[in-house]
């Protein structure tokens, strides 16, 4: 059974979590504060750190993302553009006022192009990426036991969790990962994390997208059919600083449809990373990956589920910790 909401399909067989509107509330996250971030990958890619962005960028392959940004003026134009173009990798900048919408090309991190707008003053919110049925979205939540019975945990954003007795006081969503897929055999994963324990993660994709019983039923990491030695799931590690936060993004050699419905896991755990093992703590952040949508491929501007603008649904995305 597939779900659209806004532009992103989403499987209910791989989750419980039937939450908010996902193409809006995905958008807008965690970007104000990860300029100060410090991360890094397994050994195999050495770390540079960006003093107006700490995300390492190794694409290079451009592609375009869209996004709504709210404009009045020809000045708002110009000071939105001219914060685009001195990132590092923009090419191109497109931005119509008349449809309040930002097209950029080039080969900068999402996060990175909200950060840069966000700059200005303005919010922004990301429209689509990439080509259609090229671009998936994944929100990581910590699981915790529902303490008012039963075997199946609730993710922080499942309407659930906000009842009396939940046991979900202490959750929120902790990361985002953005996928753009740039060439037939190449991804390109923009990955965030916050709010969580100092120390190095690991990032994997698992064999199941079954979040019954949140990491824990996610499977060992997912092979892929790699013929190798090394699963095709296994994303790297980033290292999170004193802030609790981290930020990277990298690219990994699979199609998006390969791992729509898959799990994803950052976690501490060095038990249990590879194969089946992983246990729920507060340090451990998984969500199901879910097809979003491509460049022009969304058009909505109110939800139908709500009748809110999606400016409005982003308001009530950040009160659930959607920064």
């Amino acid at each position: 059974m597939l779900r659209y909401f806004h532009g992103i399909s989403f499987r209910s067989v791989a989750t419980t979590t039937s939450f908010f509107c996902l193409g809006y509330a995905t958008e807008t996250y965690f970007h104000r504060e990860k300029r100060n971030t410090l991360f890094s990958l397994d050994t195999r890619r050495s770390v540079v750190p960006d003093t107006k962005m700490a995300i390492q960028n190794q694409v290079k392959t451009p592609f375009q993302t869209l996004f709504a940004v709210p404009m009045t003026c020809d000045g708002c134009v110009k000071s939105v553009s001219d914060a685009l173009y001195s990132l590092e990798g923009i090419t191109k900048v497109d931005a119509n006022l008349k449809d309040q919408l930002v097209a950029v090309e080039g080969t900068a991190a999402p996060s990175a192009i909200v950060s840069a707008i966000e700059s200005t003053g303005r919010d922004a919110i990301l429209r689509g990426s990439g080509s259609s049925n090229g671009a998936a979205v994944c929100i990581l939540e910590t699981y915790h036991r529902n303490e008012k019975g039963g075997d199946s945990l609730v993710p922080a954003s499942d309407p659930e969790a906000s009842t009396e007795g939940s046991g979900a006081s202490d959750r929120e969503v902790r990361g985002l990962a953005r996928m753009v897929q740039v060439s037939p055999t190449t991804t390109l994963v923009d990955l965030t994390i916050r709010g969580v324990t100092p120390g190095t993660y690991a990032a994997s994709i698992r064999e199941y997208g079954d979040l019954k019983l949140g990491a824990t039923s996610t499977g060992p990491v997912w092979a892929g059919g790699s013929g190798t030695t090394q699963p095709r799931g296994i994303l790297g590690t980033v290292q999170v600083g004193q802030t609790g936060r981290a930020a990277v993004f990298l690219d990994h050699p699979f199609q998006v449809w390969e791992v729509i419905g898959h799990a994803m896991v950052v976690s501490r755990q060095q038990d249990g990373i590879t194969d089946a093992g992983l246990e729920n703590d507060e340090n451990t952040v998984v969500g199901v990956i879910a097809r979003s949508a491509g460049m022009w491929d969304n058009d909505k501007t109110v939800c139908s589920c709500s009748g809110k603008t999606l400016w409005e649904e982003r308001k009530d995305e950040v009160r659930k910790g959607m920064i």
